[in-house]
């Protein structure tokens, strides 16, 4: 919990006026009630020092393989229904729409006019005053990802070796999608607006790498 808007303790809250302050009070942006990370690594019991297929052809063939593998599974970011201030008449301050349902079903629809959440739970405010929905009320969908490779290391001489390398970033091609829109006028108001974008700048589809690794 802490202060919408001011999560590293680097930024304004989202509501200035002191007589207002504690409507401020918030789950934190970099909440994720749930994170699970699973990781391996598989050496192949195959080649020169290994219990099976030591020496010859098979040492050869399948000698110095080594396979790894991660899984990441965790809770979107939280995120706050919004509406525009024209009505709230008090500039640099956010505002929050009405909450109509204190119950807000998740409909979990991901494409063109499909809701991830009940657009119907929210409404718009129509005077001066803020709207009774409170900051970070919703949790963006979250994300299950596998990242794999596979390696195989191959000795040139007793100091150089050269390591075949193939990577899978995102192997299943899940997509991970950012939070909904949440302005309340918005006639996409919670719609999924684009993918999150995992890391590797910002790219999300699967995407495969080859590489060549020299040890000396």
């Amino acid at each position: 919990m802490g202060t919408a808007g001011n999560v590293n303790s680097d930024g304004g809250p989202r509501i200035h006026l002191p007589e207002f302050f504690h409507l401020n009070r918030a789950v934190s942006d970099l909440n994720a009630p749930h994170n699970f990370q699973f990781t391996g690594i598989y050496e192949a019991p195959f080649g020169k020092g290994k219990k099976y297929f030591n020496s010859g052809v098979g040492s050869w063939l399948l000698g110095g393989w080594q396979m790894n593998g991660l899984m990441s599974a965790y809770s979107g970011p939280p995120s706050s229904v919004t509406a525009p201030g024209t009505d709230l008449n008090a500039p640099g301050n956010g505002q929050r729409a009405d909450l109509l349902n204190t119950t807000v079903k998740k409909i979990g629809g991901a494409g063109p006019g499909q809701k991830w959440h009940d657009p119907a739970a929210f409404g718009q405010v129509r005077e001066a005053r803020f709207g009774t929905t409170g900051w970070n009320l919703l949790q963006s969908p979250g994300v299950i990802n596998v990242d794999a490779s596979i390696f195989r290391s191959f000795r040139v001489t007793e100091r150089v070796n050269v390591q075949f390398r193939a990577e899978a970033f995102n192997l299943t091609n899940t997509p991970h999608f950012g939070a909904p829109v949440a302005d309340v006028s918005n006639t996409r108001f919670m719609e999924i607006a684009g993918v999150r974008g995992t890391g590797r700048e910002g790219i999300d589809e699967r995407v495969f790498r080859f590489g060549l690794r020299l040890g000396f």
